[in-house]
């Protein structure tokens, strides 16, 4: 591409200098008449001169009135919602972007799968923008395209989200399509078969990638009650699952009060006149209160043999509704950050981390080591994943071990710390750029708190951290039962209890 562009402006400068060049006279009177007669020609502007054949461009154009100038300071839309009679949430936050995103987001995950809907989370997911009682397949795939529609389905352990992107021209179409999607699913068998041989193929690549297979191990191994059920249906329920146990699964927990419509891009009252009555039906029942679930840590292992180790240390805490810790949380991620022993994204990424700087840039056998977390309502897990060659697992555990009792011990300073805030913000902010994301977190939000906080709330948190919060809250955390997770060549890997003992 480069390339190209350099050979066009060669080509361009040619030009230039051909139509500059002085042209030949047969005799001197010839030069001085073409001198005196000459002016400033188009490629005047390219050699500094002025063009008296072209207006100034600071003379205003005739008969072309121009548009206000913006504001210097633009105030930011606020959040709208809407509560209908039924209990539904509509919210919405207007936007100068030309498109705009309209989620429906569900409080309905696999925690809330009893044993004879286990695996239903996964299927609907796949099943998101299928046929419909109104609608084929096909006819609805080409009313999304004849908009320009992009639609996208996701679920988790305590949610569901259903989304669409189009210009706002086509809000209307958008609603409609969505929440037809949602509320009317066929679940036609043929449909409901084919995604079936996908989850299984799924299934199967997730044995492939240790680091997400051992994520879903830690959460069955560390908790007890709901969260301990899989996120990915498992083998031995599939051939449980029908249209019939959808269908009934989506009667129960697809009820108004634990519903939120969510908008970015959209006026409020626009999208009430529009939604309300496709919404306002819905049954009315009670809200479940939320399945429980315990943190008690544990161990799991998984002997595959091969050439490398994958493991993973967590433990268990505070949800989002301890706001405050669970922001710790976020920045500690941040902060202990890590990656492969390979930084594939640019010079330096990710090598100023705690991890990075303590354990990749010093073992070489260490070949990833990163920080993560999963974050529910009322608890969470922040953890770390490694891995490592077989005879180097032993030890990578340990330092592993090491470096959070490091952080415990308030070894971290000031510039890791202040670091580690900038990132958070950074990756905040940056992401609420998408209007997706805004209305995902509209939803999202509305769902756990029941209100949308605002953003500066979050940013004054991670402002006001210290350095005693990092260590206080790592110190409380690693006092709590151990939960680890290997996957690989594991004979290596030291005991449970061993492991245990390195953070008392």
């Amino acid at each position: 591409m480069y390339r190209t562009a350099a050979l066009r402006a060669k080509a361009l400068k040619a030009c230039f200098n051909r139509s500059l060049r002085p042209t030949r006279y047969a005799s001197s009177s010839a030069v001085a008449a073409s001198s005196s007669s000459s002016s400033p020609g188009f490629g005047s502007w390219l050699t500094g001169g002025s063009s008296s054949s072209l207006p100034s461009l600071a003379i205003p154009m005739a008969d072309v009135s121009l548009p206000p100038s913006l504001a210097d300071n633009v105030e930011p839309s606020k959040l709208r919602t809407t509560t209908l009679a039924n209990g539904l949430k509509i919210a919405s936050e207007m936007s100068p972007n030309p498109a705009a995103s309209i989620g429906l987001y569900v409080d309905c995950g696999s925690i809330y799968e009893t044993p004879s809907f286990r695996g239903v989370t996964h299927l609907l997911e796949r099943m998101a923008f299928k046929s419909t009682l109104n609608r084929s397949h096909l006819r609805l795939v080409r009313e999304i395209e004849a908009f320009g529609g992009n639609t996208s389905a996701s679920a988790s352990r305590e949610q569901m989200g259903y989304t669409i992107d189009a210009l706002k021209t086509y809000v209307p179409e958008m609603a409609e399509v969505l929440v037809d999607s949602v509320r009317n699913p066929a679940f036609l068998d043929w449909e409901v078969n084919e995604e079936l041989r996908k989850v299984k193929v799924e299934i199967g690549e997730l044995a492939k990638n240790p680091m997400g297979y051992l994520l879903e191990a830690v959460h069955s191994a560390g908790f007890s009650g709901a969260l301990a059920s899989p996120l990915y249906a498992p083998e031995s329920a599939i051939t449980g699952l029908t249209g019939e146990v959808l269908e009934q699964f989506v009667s129960e927990n697809y009820t108004a009060p634990r519903m939120v419509l969510a908008a970015s891009g959209v006026e409020h009252e626009e999208l009430l006149k529009v939604v309300e009555p496709l919404l306002s039906d819905l049954p009315n029942v009670t809200r479940p209160a939320e399945p429980k679930s315990e943190y008690v840590g544990g161990d799991f292992r998984q002997q595959t043999g091969g050439e490398a180790t994958h493991f993973a240390l967590a433990f268990g805490v505070p949800g989002w509704n301890n706001e405050k810790e669970a922001v710790i949380a976020t920045v500690l991620q941040m902060l202990m950050g890590g990656g492969g022993s390979f930084s594939a994204g640019g010079p330096g990424k990710g090598m100023h981390s705690w991890l990075y700087l303590r354990i990749l840039n010093k073992c070489e056998l260490a070949q990833s080591c990163t920080a993560f977390t999963s974050i529910f309502n009322n608890t969470g897990l922040f953890g770390i994943y490694g891995c490592t060659s077989p005879e180097f697992a032993a030890k990578g555990i340990e330092l592993v071990a090491d470096e959070m009792k490091a952080v415990a011990e308030g070894k971290v300073n000031q510039k890791h710390l202040d670091r580690a805030k900038a990132a958070t913000k950074s990756a905040i902010l940056m992401n609420l750029e998408s209007r997706m994301i805004v209305a995902e977190d509209i939803g999202r939000q509305i769902l756990t708190y029941g209100e949308r906080k605002p953003v500066d709330q979050f940013l004054k948190t991670v402002d006001e951290l210290t350095l005693k919060d990092i260590a206080d809250f790592t110190s409380k955390v690693i006092a709590k039962p151990l939960t680890m997770a290997s996957f690989g060549e594991v004979l290596s890997v030291p005991s449970y209890e061993a492991v245990s003992s390195r953070f008392s």
